[in-house]
């Protein structure tokens, strides 16, 4: 029996450049790179993937993935074959933290969507990368790619994700939980939390790696994907 599809779901400012390690990897699947710019609710993100997808696959989120790849497994359990959710939170977006994306898309509507990309640069990698000119370029290029409008959208539909803790109870494929030990978007203990939460789930927490862990550890990320996804 052939190996089933991938379907890679990326992060907030965030392209197919963010697997790009891992779709080299994987490359002998059929692979999915769903659309996360064309809608502004996590719930028409999802069903538009649901739309793209194959009829069964396997479905990797980071960070704003992670939130789609809830909402996916809401609607669809049956579809997911095996699920990995790496640097990402199923909690709703705190009100810090809803004000934080206020003032950015602010600044994105007033034209200074070009200021936006260095701002997320220090939270979206681990302090030793903070200088990092090819991680620093990567991130750019993918900001680039997305476009203001797109990044507006993205923010709507975090700012209003709902908590999808009640949910993670009712997860029964198989489940693999990754972050990076200095990930300071999205905390290790929130991943921790969704660990405890989905029954039998995997857990990897990577030393020295940020928010952005499938560029900053590519390596160690794609082994741990290859040997959960055999």
């Amino acid at each position: 029996m052939s190996a089933l599809p991938l379907v890679f779901i990326p992060g907030l400012l965030c392209t197919e450049t963010l697997y790009a390690p891992q779709i080299t990897a994987f490359s002998d699947r059929p692979i999915l790179v769903a659309d996360n710019r064309s809608d502004d609710t996590i719930g028409a993100i999802a069903a538009r993937l649901l739309k793209d997808a194959p009829e069964r696959f396997s479905l990797i989120g980071l960070s704003m993935g992670g939130y789609i790849a809830f909402e996916v497994m809401r609607r669809a359990p049956e579809r997911v074959d095996r699920l990995a959710l790496l640097n990402t939170s199923a909690q709703a977006v705190s009100e810090e933290r809803r004000e934080q994306r206020q003032v950015l898309t602010g600044l994105a509507q007033k034209n200074h969507f070009h200021k936006i990309p260095d701002l997320f640069f220090p939270g979206f990698v681990h302090e030793n990368n903070e200088t990092s000119e090819h991680l620093r370029s990567i991130v750019h290029g993918m900001a680039a790619e997305t476009g203001r409008d797109a990044f507006i959208r993205q923010q709507n539909a975090n700012a209003a994700r709902m908590d999808s803790r009640p949910s993670l109870s009712h997860i029964s494929c198989p489940t693999f939980v990754l972050s990076g030990d200095g990930d300071r978007l999205i905390a290790p203990d929130l991943s921790v939390e969704i660990h405890q939460l989905v029954a039998g789930s995997e857990l990897a927490i990577l030393e020295e790696c940020g928010h952005l862990s499938t560029l900053e550890q590519p390596e160690h990320v794609t082994a741990k994907l290859r040997a959960f996804l055999a």
